[in-house]
């Protein structure tokens, strides 16, 4: 599993979004970017994680704050989420899983006293100069982009 830290270069993204374009992180060059990863559209912990970056998505792009959620899904997933629910962060699609272990969302997790490989919560700062500025790992869904958008904006 990659390690990334503060400091270190944040690997090139070029993935499809459900609108039909293209994230491209080199593309946000001079602007900061707020990666988050999840590995289900439409599940409970996982529309709380998107519904609250969705509630600060305007207010972090105000501030030089680009928003983006990659999940494993396909596009029409993405397409059909964002529908249902209005939501405002890009969504792209990596269904490959290349871009999320290249972040070090993917690997060995726990759950009532079972071990298995999935999708890591993780949720990553990239400065303007395209190194990671603050990564939370492993993070519990509920209030998490409020504490994100809290810790961004003291």
């Amino acid at each position: 599993m990659t390690i990334l830290e503060p400091g270190s270069p944040a690997p090139a993204i070029d993935l499809a979004t459900d609108t039909g374009g293209r994230f491209r992180l080199a593309d946000h060059a001079g602007r900061s970017v707020l990666i988050y990863f999840y590995p289900d559209s439409d599940t409970p912990a996982c529309n709380a994680v998107n519904f609250g970056f969705s509630a600060h998505t305007e207010a972090l792009g105000a501030r030089g704050i680009t928003v983006v959620g990659i999940a494993p899904d396909s596009v029409e997933t993405l397409a059909a989420f964002r529908a249902k629910y209005a939501l405002l962060p890009i969504l792209a699609s990596d269904p490959d899983r290349a871009v999320i272990m290249a972040y070090g969302a993917w690997g060995e997790k726990q759950n009532y006293g079972r071990t298995y490989t999935g999708l890591i919560r993780t949720t990553v700062l990239v400065g303007p100069d395209g190194r990671i500025v603050h990564m939370w790992r492993n993070i519990r869904a509920k209030g998490h982009a409020d504490r994100v958008y809290k810790a961004l904006t003291e």
